[in-house]
């Protein structure tokens, strides 16, 4: 089971500073980004093999999964 991400964001506002809330939602899209990037990656990792054989095993002619796995 995966471990859950918490996006944490320090608030320093002061009264009427909007150009803090700017940095905030800044820090929040740079935080999601680098989460988002890095699920793709684990995603890409495990999902590359198995898109291969999917799409290996649609193929004209239809091998079968040996052929297919086979380094020959």
């Amino acid at each position: 089971m995966a471990p859950r991400v918490a996006l944490k964001v320090k608030d320093k506002t002061t009264k009427g500073s909007k150009p803090s809330e700017e940095q905030s939602a800044a820090r929040c899209v740079k935080e999601w980004s680098t989460w988002a990037v890095k699920k793709a990656k684990v995603i890409t990792h495990y999902g590359f093999i198995p898109l291969v054989i999917i799409i290996g095993m649609n193929s004209e002619p239809k091998p079968s999964i040996f052929q297919l796995l086979s380094p020959v």
